[in-house]
C-alpha cells in the first residue's frame, strides 16, 4: 500500500497528524444511536453551555490497528475496549453504545485510513474514540444530546527518546482521583488534574509520576497514564483495581500473559511503598507505553534504583511477548486479534 509521502514514517513520535476522515454519530430526540458515517478530519462545532465544556460529561477510549508481520491490519482487543467505553459512558450517564455498533465505527474509519498505518516496525495507527455531552445545560445533570467520534493517526514511540529506563518519582503532594470517585472510569476529567503534578515533575527531570492511593499514602495507585507492575523474586504483582484504578487492557494482557504464557507468578493485591522501593523490576503499561522499563524511583529526595539488564529482564520477556502477539509473530492463544475487515 502507498504511503502519505508527506510523513516522516521513519521518525514517527506521539502527536497528531491530521488523516484522512473521522467518524461520528450522534444521540438527538430519537432515543437511539444513529451514524453519520465519516466525515473530513477537522473541528467540531460545541454549544459554550454542553455538558462536556461545563461540567465534563465525556469519555474517551485509546486503542491501535497494526499492520502485522503478515501484511494485514488488525486490532487487539478491540470487543474489550467496546466494554469499557461503555462501562465508562454508564458511569457518567452517558447513553452507552453497544459493542458490536462501536466496532463497526471503529472499522469503518480504520479502513478508510489504511494508507495511515505505519510498516509493522514503524509504529501503529492510533485509534482515539470519545463521546461527548453536547446538549446545553446550565444546571449539573446529563446532557440530553451526546456526540460520537472517532478520530485516527499513526504514532511511533510515546516517549521522545523510545524505549530507555525511566526515571519516575512518587508524589505525596497530589491525588489522581479520590477512592470511591471516578478513577475506573476513562473519563475526561480524570486526566486534567494530572497536568501540573507532571509538569512539576518533568522541570525536575523525572520522565513520570506516581500517584498514591488517596485512602492509603502508604499504597500505589497508578501512574499519570499508565498502571503499574513490580517483579520481585520472580512474582509478578500489581496494584488490585478498586475503584480509583483504571482497568487497563494492557495491564488485563500482561497478566494473563505472565501467568499463561511464561508461567510466572501473578499477585493483584495491595502495592505498597516499600515493596516498590525494594523490587527487582518496575515498568509501566498502557495502549501509549505498551510496556515502559523504570529505572528507578524517587522518593523524598533520596532516589532508588533497579538493575538494568532490559535483554535478561523478565520485563522485556513480557514486553515481546505482547508486542508478538499485537504484531502477529507468534500464535495468539487468546483470540486477542481481529482483522480490519
Amino acid at each position: 500500500m502507498i504511503k502519505n509521502k508527506k510523513i516522516d514514517w521513519d521518525n514517527l513520535g506521539f502527536n497528531i497528524i491530521e488523516t484522512r476522515s473521522m467518524y461520528e454519530a450522534a444521540f438527538n430526540s430519537s432515543g437511539k444511536w444513529e451514524s453519520r458515517g465519516l466525515k473530513p478530519y477537522g473541528n467540531i462545532s460545541l454549544s459554550p453551555a454542553s455538558a462536556v465544556l461545563n461540567y465534563g460529561q465525556g469519555v474517551f477510549e485509546g486503542t491501535k490497528s497494526f499492520m502485522s508481520s503478515k501484511g494485514q491490519a488488525v486490532f487487539f482487543r478491540l470487543k474489550d475496549n467496546a466494554r469499557r467505553f461503555a462501562a465508562s459512558s454508564k458511569r457518567l450517564c452517558i447513553p452507552e453504545i453497544s459493542t458490536d455498533f462501536f466496532i463497526d465505527a471503529v472499522n469503518e474509519v480504520v479502513k478508510d485510513n489504511l494508507d495511515y498505518i505505519p510498516d509493522n516496525d514503524k509504529g501503529s495507527l492510533y485509534i482515539r474514540p470519545l463521546v461527548l455531552g453536547t446538549g446545553p445545560m446550565l444546571g449539573v445533570k446529563p446532557a440530553k444530546t451526546y456526540k460520537f467520534l472517532i478520530f485516527v493517526t499513526p504514532v511511533g514511540s510515546y516517549f521522545k527518546s523510545g524505549l530507555k529506563y525511566l526515571d519516575a518519582v512518587i508524589t505525596k503532594k497530589y491525588h489522581r482521583v479520590a477512592t470511591k470517585s471516578i478513577g475506573s472510569a476513562k473519563a475526561i476529567g480524570n486526566y486534567s488534574g494530572t497536568l501540573l503534578p507532571y509538569k512539576e515533575i518533568v522541570e525536575k527531570g523525572f520522565d513520570e509520576i506516581i500517584f498514591l492511593n488517596s485512602s492509603n499514602e502508604n499504597i500505589l495507585d497508578e501512574a499519570r497514564s499508565a498502571n503499574i507492575f513490580i517483579i520481585k523474586d520472580n512474582i509478578l504483582k500489581t496494584p488490585a483495581l478498586q475503584g480509583s484504578i483504571l482497568p487497563g487492557i494492557t495491564r488485563d494482557s500482561v497478566l494473563k500473559i505472565a501467568d499463561g504464557m511464561l508461567d510466572i507468578d501473578i499477585e493483584e493485591g495491595d502495592v505498597t511503598i516499600d515493596e516498590l522501593l525494594n523490587a527487582d523490576e518496575v515498568f509501566f503499561t498502557g495502549t501509549a507505553v505498551v510496556v515502559a522499563p523504570v529505572g528507578s524511583v524517587s522518593l523524598d529526595s533520596r532516589k532508588y534504583k533497579y538493575r538494568r539488564d532490559f535483554e535478561n529482564s523478565l520485563t522485556k520477556q513480557i514486553r515481546d511477548s505482547l508486542l508478538d502477539i499485537q504484531n502477529e509473530k507468534t500464535k495468539d492463544p487468546f483470540d486477542w486479534i481481529t482483522k480490519v475487515k
